[in-house]
């Protein structure tokens, strides 16, 4: 899958650079997969704004996507692959042999009519959902779970994927796509592959208009407002504002806001590169 530049024929499109679509191989969705999606523009149960520069956006419905994958033991064949709204990722419909059908995470090499599996003595082959106990070491790996039979939330953005590095005891080591390398319990699952539309980060959106229809309203600079609204603002002509920090005052740029006696500290080995 290859981005693609759009010839320059209005001004909004002449940074615009999109998705082909060449992977997706169906337009309309499985309609008993689909639940409404309410929007709630930012706005809490009292009508308060909660959350800036959130707003309109096109109308979506949800996609039901599979992250446990426990149908263990039951075969399915992939019948398409799908364009998701809610996510950056490609989705793929699987149709299992017991006639139920379910989306899931479609990984880089999957191809309509191959055949998936998932569960204990399943091979390592690319969509097939297995226990880190049962992953061969080194294995490039997405969409791992953190507690056994919680679903996958690790790794299943487009493109991220993981490496199982190696095992002991009733821990596997796995290393994310941060740069953090993390110990898991051996009986939690991961699916085997590297999460599709890699070129997602090459795409640009091309004009303002079109964060708008994904439900982004325009972002202020802190720079920008006055010292009463922002720690940054203020000051003669263009100031830079001084040190980068958020409006409530917590410092940018490195600065690690992780707390320091959080129980999942201890299953940390290395943390995020900076």
């Amino acid at each position: 899958m290859t981005a693609k530049k759009i010839n320059p024929v209005t001004p909004g499109q002449r940074h615009k650079v999109v998705s082909n679509f060449d992977a997706v191989t169906a337009s309309t969705p499985e309609k008993s997969l689909l639940r409404p999606l309410k929007k709630s523009g930012g706005r809490n149960n009292s009508g308060k704004m909660t959350m800036r520069y959130i707003g309109g956006g096109h109308k979506k419905r949800y996609r039901v996507v599979d992250f446990k994958r426990d149908k263990d033991g039951i075969q399915g064949t992939v019948k398409t692959i799908e364009y998701d709204p809610n996510r950056s990722a490609r989705i793929a419909l699987i149709s299992y042999i017991d006639g139920e059908k379910r989306y899931i995470l479609a990984p880089n090499g999957l191809e309509v009519g191959q055949a998936i599996n998932s569960g204990t003595g399943v091979a390592p082959e690319v969509g097939n959902s297995l226990f880190l106990s049962d992953i061969p070491l080194g294995t490039i790996i997405h969409n791992i779970e953190l507690r056994p039979n919680g679903g996958g939330v690790l790794a299943r953005s487009a493109g991220t994927y993981a490496q199982l590095t190696s095992r002991e005891g009733k821990y596997a080591t796995v290393k994310l796509p941060s740069g953090e390398v993390r110990m898991v319990l051996i009986t939690c699952k991961a699916t085997i592959g590297t999460v599709g539309n890699s070129d997602k980060g090459l795409e640009r959106s091309g004009k303002a208009g079109r964060s708008r229809w994904q439900g982004r309203r325009p972002r202020v600079r802190g720079v920008a407002m006055n010292p009463v609204d922002h720690p940054m603002g203020g000051g003669e002509g263009r100031s830079s504002g001084g040190h980068p920090r958020s409006r409530k005052g917590l410092p940018a740029k490195g600065y690690r806001t992780r707390t320091p006696k959080k129980a999942s500290n201890k299953f940390i080995v290395e943390r995020r590169k900076k």
